[in-house]
């Protein structure tokens, strides 16, 4: 939330700073997480998916951070630039007030591609304050060795595989791997410190003070030209916007992809082992995006994700689930091989710390109906698909028309075996019920008998197998009767009536058994067993389908409560992670796309039935 602001207390040693207590920055090619300390805790360099450079989060004495402060006891007010993805900290002491702003530029498409610069300007804005900054970065996930060169107001650190330079308008000194300065602004004075990716054709550019501030405005003018497009004039438009701003910043501007979450291992559970790299492409999450994004008006990052999906996510490539491989990385490669490691402690003592992920090779149904209903959304609201990407949506129906039936790891990517999940089910009928309409509406070739009679098939099957007469519910999969929030998507998806006795039931079920405070669980994993141990906090994507499912319903006042509770567990800058804990902490890998698209898709929804 552009107005509001986080406070922290500056004073003493610096341990884990909270996931929540940070704020994003990015390029559209990598982002950096920055604390309400003023320090890079996290950032990649010069991908999402590439080896950190900074990755104090994950470790605070082996990861590497940015270190900027005041050099003074302070308190901390952290806020966006209104409108754009421009980090401001401040620091308030007994001698003045300063601030840092943080921004990555944004590079053209026609600029060169190495170019990554992220800028940190200081500003002193009532009497005086001294600052220290310490840059130590630790790269190739800290187990890079590098060399610093320091001359003068310019420091480059070299590891093999990757070089920095960082300029100041300060003068910096040597500290074996790491560079620091100590300087002192009065009202009114500024120093600026940039950190370049350099080699090959790009040699370190010092940024001037006058240089950093046209960046500044020309990336404060990006973000509101960009934002300008929205169509969304409702209620709640600040987190709205947030969340839209948030999205954009977890798209690849190179191939159009959209990653699940900018982080890796950031863990779910304190001391736990859920801990997953989420900065790849899940066909499942980036097809909801483009929903979510469309729905506002912007039509650019749809049309940029179609264009990865015709160049990467096309049928027949013989990947063990079939046509499609559950997720994909930034430039469409389909190895993404999982390992740990073991040098690093994770957040707050929670490993292990993982790079790649192994569920890329499960069968998980339901991301046929995601990207599908992606793919009937764009043609309907943004562009007509080409007959080529008709072609594909054929050969994806068909295929799904031939594999409904299969049990399969499901949305939640379970490691404890497969099933035949309900959700998955509901997700194969969108597929085939969205393409049907598609065909319809433009006369497109089909086999449509057995596309309708596949279709129909499903639907039967769920509504047979799918209930449970003796929970009065949908419940998790066939022939069972654990509850699972999955099957909030049952009216969302158009499956069946808000209305519905049945379904209305099976609200009221969820609702006691699986929501707490308007926060939703996924399932019970102990009545669920999905393979891992510990426990997990609340699924936000969950509790913003059951605002939506309440609102659907007709419950208003029920739903409008549920958002508004909702929304006090953001964080300071208005942004979630994946879950909330027990005391309403964020959990998870941060910030999560899956919360912030259902934040937009429920805040439309509620606000349009509010009238």
């Amino acid at each position: 939330m552009d107005g509001t602001a986080g406070e922290r207390d500056t004073s003493g040693a610096r341990g884990y700073v909270p996931i929540a207590d940070h704020g994003l920055i990015g390029d559209l090619r990598s982002v950096a997480l920055v604390g309400t300390d003023g320090t890079i805790d996290w950032y990649c360099c010069p991908a999402f998916d590439a080896p950190s450079v900074f990755a104090a989060i994950l470790d605070v004495r082996r990861g590497g951070c940015f270190e900027l402060a005041a050099a003074a006891p302070a308190r901390t007010k952290q806020f966006y630039f209104p409108d754009t993805n421009v980090l401001i900290t401040r620091f308030f002491t007994e001698d003045g007030v300063g601030e840092v702003q943080d921004f990555m530029p944004i590079v053209g498409e026609s600029a060169a591609e190495g170019r990554h610069r992220l800028i940190r300007r200081v500003l002193c804005v009532r009497g005086s304050l001294p600052f220290r900054a310490r840059v130590a970065p630790r790269f190739g996930y800290g187990t890079r060795p590098h060399t610093v060169r320091l001359t003068g107001d310019v420091a480059v650190f070299d590891s093999e595989d990757l070089s920095l330079a960082l300029t100041a308008t300060v003068p910096l000194e040597g500290d074996g791997p790491d560079v620091r300065a100590e300087f002192k602004l009065v009202e009114g004075e500024t120093a600026v410190f940039a950190l370049d990716r350099v080699g090959g054709d790009v040699t370190p550019s010092r940024c001037a003070s006058t240089e950093a501030e046209e960046q500044f405005g020309a990336t404060v003018r990006y973000w509101r030209h960009w934002l300008s497009s929205s169509r969304y004039r409702g209620r709640w438009r600040e987190m709205v916007h947030r969340s839209a701003l948030t999205l954009k910043l977890l798209t690849y501007a190179p191939t159009g992809a959209i990653v699940a979450a900018p982080t890796t291992s950031l863990p779910e559970e304190i001391g736990g082992e859920r801990n997953w790299d989420y900065r790849y492409v899940w066909v499942r999450d980036a097809a909801f995006c483009v929903y979510a994004l469309l729905r506002l008006g912007f039509t650019e990052e749809a049309e940029a994700f179609m264009g990865f999906v015709s160049r990467h996510i096309s049928p027949g490539d013989g990947s063990p689930s079939g046509p499609l491989q559950i997720m994909y990385g930034i430039d469409g490669r389909t190895d993404l091989p999982e390992r740990e490691l073991g040098h690093l402690e994770g957040h707050r003592g929670s490993a292990p710390v993982r790079v790649g992920n192994a569920a890329a090779d499960q069968l998980q149904l339901d991301i046929y109906g995601a990207l599908i209903d992606s793919i009937y959304l764009y043609d309907k609201w943004a562009e007509p698909i080409s007959s080529e990407q008709w072609d594909h949506v054929t050969a994806l129906v068909d295929w799904v028309c031939a594999h409904w039936d299969q049990p399969d790891e499901g949305i939640w990517e379970t490691r404890g075996g497969r099933r035949t999940f309900l959700y998955s089910r509901l997700m194969c009928w969108v597929a085939i019920e969205r393409a049907v309409r598609m065909a319809n509406r433009r006369g497109l070739p089909a086999d449509l008998p057995r596309w309708q009679a596949s279709r129909d098939a499903v639907y039967r099957r769920i509504m047979s197998r799918g209930w449970s007469a003796t929970r009065r519910a949908f419940v998790q999969h066939e022939d069972g009767d654990v509850l699972d929030a999955s099957v909030l998507m049952m009216p969302l998806s158009k499956f069946m009536a808000p209305t519905d006795p049945k379904w209305l039931s099976t609200l009221d079920r969820l609702t006691e058994d699986l929501v707490s405070d308007s926060l939703v669980y996924r399932y019970d994993p102990q009545a669920s067993p999905d393979g891992l141990r510990g426990d997990e906090g609340t699924f936000s994507i969950c509790s913003f389908w059951y605002v939506e499912a309440l609102t659907r319903a007709g419950r208003l006042d029920e739903a409008r409560l549920a958002f508004e509770k909702m929304l006090t567990y953001a964080n300071h800058l208005g942004l979630y992670a994946e879950e909330i804990g027990h005391t309403g902490e964020q959990r998870g890998n941060f910030p999560q796309a899956f919360t912030h698209l259902a934040l937009i898709s429920a805040a439309f929804n509620l606000d349009r039935a509010l009238g």
